[in-house]
């Protein structure tokens, strides 16, 4: 039976802890010469531009010994009516798997009902939780373990925030995000993390988020399709700056992550984006080896 990742939630917090483990394997070059995929193909079908998400699939799909067939869905018959659903059908009788970067998070749901293969989520507007995958890598690196670290997220209520909160469900992480009244996370997606046990928290304040806290995370303020709101975003935002004075408030020992790219100056400076605190490089990087090790799991 086929296997999708939609969400971080498609993962048991088994699964998870598995998947972490065999990225870290992948990552110290163990089974360097296995090419599991052999003789696959993947789609990577962007709506969105994308460096880290495609350049990473790609270059771990060809790792894994399978080709990436990259679609831009611009090409495709897609813009001259063809529905989601015909388009899933027909791409699951030439591939092996279809990873789609996109905007709305039903397109993807739709992609995933017709298509009989596994769909993983590149990210949309609502999760992004490939991004997810890594933070916990990374953050399992620079701390040895998730439980009981406490992470503050301070700004938007993006899509990263929301796989976030599916994260520290799935890990025991201690998250509590920092975000202006309007910009909360998803509510839905918060009270399920909240009545499944997580650890987690929303204020409006981000001194109290990052006090004593392990690892400070931030994202832009303004994600794709919001470029017309940026004058207002930047006004709202102004307080949820990460900078030398909040990474003051956490422990001597945090460290900073951002997903990138990075807004120089808005949501976070460069004496901190750019100090031995920061982790953005290794985060980045570690998009290739969770994806690798999503890949190897979902794709048979």
């Amino acid at each position: 039976m086929k296997k999708d990742f939609l969400t971080l939630l498609d993962l048991s917090s088994e699964e998870m802890h598995a998947l972490l483990e065999r990225a870290s394997e992948l990552k110290s070059g163990k089974d360097s010469s296995a090419c599991p995929l052999i003789g696959k193909s993947i789609g990577l079908m962007f709506d969105k531009t994308s460096t880290r998400t495609r350049i990473s699939f790609q270059t771990g799909i060809y790792q894994l010994g399978a080709q990436a067939i990259y679609i831009n869905t611009k090409d495709m018959q897609l813009g001259r009516g063809e529905t989601i659903e015909d388009t899933a059908r027909v791409l699951a009788r030439y591939l092996h798997g279809i990873v789609i970067r996109t905007y709305a998070h039903s397109t993807i749901e739709k992609l995933a009902a017709n298509a009989g293969i596994p769909v993983i989520n590149g990210l949309t507007d609502l999760h992004h939780p490939c991004q997810a995958l890594a933070d916990m890598l990374t953050v399992k690196e620079k701390k040895g373990r998730l439980r009981d670290v406490r992470l503050a997220y301070v700004g938007d209520g993006n899509n990263v925030a929301n796989s976030l909160l599916e994260a520290a469900l799935l890990t025991g992480m201690d998250l509590v995000l920092a975000c202006p009244h309007g910009y909360e996370p998803d509510k839905k997606i918060y009270e399920k993390v909240l009545s499944g046990g997580g650890k987690v928290k929303i204020v409006t304040d981000p001194r109290e988020a990052v006090k004593d806290a392990d690892v400070l995370y931030t994202d832009t303020w303004i994600s794709m399709g919001q470029e017309r709101e940026v004058e207002r975003r930047k006004k709202i935002f102004k307080e949820y700056q990460i900078n030398r004075k909040l990474l003051s408030l956490a422990k001597p020992d945090a460290i900073v992550m951002h997903c990138l790219p990075a807004h120089r100056g808005e949501e976070i400076t460069d004496d901190v984006i750019d100090s031995p605190q920061s982790v953005v490089i290794d985060q980045a990087e570690n998009r290739l080896h969770t994806q690798k090790a999503l890949l190897e799991m979902l794709v048979k």
